[in-house]
């Protein structure tokens, strides 16, 4: 604990670490906290699981402890902003552990779970709020919270925040924000959009950047086994049972690219006498919940997502990451295999390469200047594959989740404009609307009359039915006007 009390961080928080067993930094953490200390603005470029978290936590812990201030309603002094709901859980249950000696509040929000509850906590105020772009903006549409008396802003994983089209969000959250705050930035990668996007929220910040951007981590071995796509399920069938058995795995984690997918592979897997079970965007909350709970306390070995979780799952033990079908970005690649090797260990990353994916492969391996090893097919995988077991049928309940959300954009008419009720985003886990808020116009529009937005009010309610209402309906609109 040299390094941490050398620093001259307050007492409860060492004690918060002794408690969770720290004694030595990780780089981001040597190279970020005594700048935050003084209040500085910091850039922060490391691949995920260096140990960010801390890094941003734990200097701004102690300037709020060292501060008091009683809190205000519907308001925070610090906030963070995280693109899923997964990493969101993951930051505030840390920072409640920094916290768990000072007087200080910590709190989360995210879609999936009700509004209503979440802005009733919310009305007394606390100190710390973690959030994810969709809902932050929800609770401050529907008047629950106040940007106004933020002191600390962080905005974690920024590269996927763009990823995911949180871009409108930001700027407007960017707009909200006093001047007078200090801000961290963070991301894995650091393109030129990125760069752009940190000017809006940082000030002549101090830039730390431990590792090279999009640079996998040292301790993971890196394999590709070349393969068709009908014989994916098979081979990943029969890795999983035979290192089951020999005890080599302790953990994996599957990704697919679709939802629907990871639930095909779930199912399959199931067939063939693993456990496995399924996160993606199109679960519920407890679903998600519950599934990574499992993953978690090891009543699960394995775990099958789509890159929503690349970033949101937190994990000790993951001993091999298994890229079922490669990703189409290849700085995804970087985020998924960061899943394994946390903490010192050491991890394992197995591809799944089909001839249409070799494009894929070429992009990773020249982003990570690493060539993957090949692997190949196990000896008599084909008469072991047709051996396996054809999976059960979609349960009836996953086939109502398939049936009303995974294809509500092809089977409901375009949702209404202005802020969205309660739940209505989980396309892309608390993406927020694209559209400008009510009362603003997209850059480069002109601008529109009252007379002009009310009709167009009335003409959502007031249509045509048949050839001879046109004048009905047009005397609808002059009354609705």
């Amino acid at each position: 604990m040299s390094y941490f009390s050398d620093l001259g961080l307050a007492e409860p928080i060492l004690r918060a670490l002794a408690t969770k067993g720290y004694t030595d930094p990780t780089p981001i953490q040597r190279d970020s906290i005594p700048a935050l200390l003084e209040g500085r603005d910091l850039l922060g470029i490391a691949q995920t699981g260096t140990g960010k978290t801390a890094a941003f936590a734990l200097p701004s812990l102690h300037r709020l402890a060292a501060d008091p201030t009683p809190r205000k309603p519907a308001s925070c002094r610090m906030l963070v902003l995280s693109p899923t709901r997964e990493l969101a859980a993951q930051i505030a249950d840390n920072m409640k552990g920094y916290a768990r000696n000072l007087n200080l509040q910590v709190d989360c929000v995210f879609g999936g779970i009700p509004i209503n509850k979440q802005a009733r906590r919310l009305t007394t105020g606390t100190d710390i709020l973690v959030a994810t772009p969709g809902r932050l903006l929800d609770l401050i549409d529907n008047r629950a919270l106040t940007l106004g008396r933020v002191e600390i802003f962080v905005l974690d994983e920024a590269d996927q925040m763009m990823d995911l089209g949180f871009i409108h969000a930001l700027k407007r959250v960017a707009n909200m924000l006093p001047a007078k705050r200090q801000s961290l930035f963070f991301s894995a990668t650091m393109p030129k959009s990125i760069e752009e996007l940190g000017r809006q929220f940082i000030k002549n910040p101090v830039r730390v950047e431990v590792a090279p951007q999009a640079t996998t981590a040292e301790r993971v071995e890196q394999y590709v086994t070349f393969v068709n796509q009908a014989e994916k399920q098979g081979l990943l069938s029969l890795r999983l049972r035979a290192m089951l058995a020999d005890k080599s795995l302790e953990r994996a984690i599957v990704f697919t690219r679709t939802k629907h997918g990871a639930d095909r592979v779930a199912r399959h897997l199931g067939a063939a006498g693993i456990d496995a079970r399924a996160i993606h965007g199109n679960k519920t909350q407890a679903q998600r919940t519950a599934a990574l709970e499992a993953f978690r306390q090891g009543a699960c070995p394995v775990l099958v997502a789509t890159d929503i979780a690349a970033r949101g799952i937190d994990v000790t033990g993951v001993s091999h990451v298994i890229n079922f079908e490669l990703p189409n970005v290849a700085e995804q690649y970087v985020h998924r295999i960061g899943r394994t090797a946390r903490a010192g260990a050491d991890g394992v990353a197995i591809s799944l390469c089909a001839p249409d994916e070799k494009a894929y492969m070429r992009d990773i391996e020249k982003l990570t200047g690493v060539k993957l090893a090949p692997l190949p097919l196990p000896e008599g995988f084909q008469a072991e594959a047709a051996r396996l077991p054809a999976p059960t049928p979609r349960p009836a309940s996953e086939e109502r989740v398939h049936r009303d959300r995974g294809d509500r954009n092809r089977q409901q008419p375009q949702r209404r404009s202005g802020p969205p009720r309660g739940d209505e985003r989980k396309q892309h886990d608390d993406r927020p609307r694209t559209s400008a808020p009510r009362g603003e116009r997209p850059a480069g529009d002109a601008p529109r009359t009252d007379r002009e937005g009310a009709e167009g009010q009335a003409k959502r309610f007031f249509r045509p039915r048949g050839p001879n209402t046109v004048g009905q309906h047009r005397n609808k609109v002059r009354r609705a006007v």
